[in-house]
């Protein structure tokens, strides 16, 4: 296992189910074409995402493209940042940039009949029982009828987290404290401790 791989799918799966938007990409003839939308995984027994679950409007011209071209790419970009030279006090250190990173090159399949049930889903997801369609009345209906489902299955993936596992303990903490309580130190504070704690 290299420095910046996650430590397990379970990582993986975490980054996918925190950012949720991920940008849908396909390329033909026409060139390439890329859509951000909010996509549910499906995690696999060993705990490794092996779909994804969304929804595109029916507008968009990816309805059409992934009917003759299913393959796509869907890439999630989590907490990232610049990291300054001061913020670090070892002398010689060069800036940097940390981030988190999950692409799967994925086939697309539409499923027009499953609209109203990715909806729900989604909303499920985002709001828990706090709030449900129910309450749009006959506008849901509408809605529904301006998006086609889909079903992604995962053909292969690549991660890489990048998050200070290289940096020295001190160097470590000063940059994460320099972070403060940004999403970026904390996905570093998660990232390393178990690393450091082994």
């Amino acid at each position: 296992m290299g420095l910046f791989d996650p430590r397990g799918p379970e990582d993986v799966a975490r980054l996918v189910a925190e950012e949720v938007l991920g940008l849908v990409t396909t390329q033909d003839d026409l060139g390439y074409l890329a859509t951000p939308l909010p996509l549910l995984a499906e995690i696999g027994e060993d705990g490794a995402v092996t779909g994804f679950v969304g929804h595109f409007a029916r507008a968009n011209p990816h309805c059409e493209r992934v009917r003759q071209t299913p393959r796509a790419l869907v890439t999630f970009l989590g907490p990232h940042g610049y990291i300054s030279p001061s913020m670090v006090s070892a002398p010689g250190w060069g800036p940097t940039w940390n981030y988190r990173f999950a692409q799967f090159e994925v086939d697309i399949r539409l499923e027009e009949e499953r609209a109203p049930e990715a909806i729900r889903e989604l909303v499920f997801a985002m709001e828990g029982t706090a709030w449900d369609v129910s309450r749009m009345g006959s506008r849901f209906g509408e809605l529904a009828r301006h998006v086609v489902a889909f079903r992604a299955s995962v053909v292969s993936s690549h991660a890489r987290f990048k998050l200070g596992q290289d940096e020295t303990p001190q160097t470590f903490g000063e940059i994460v404290d320099a972070l403060g309580s940004s999403a970026l130190a904390r996905a570093m504070r998660d990232q390393v401790s178990t690393a450091q704690n082994a």
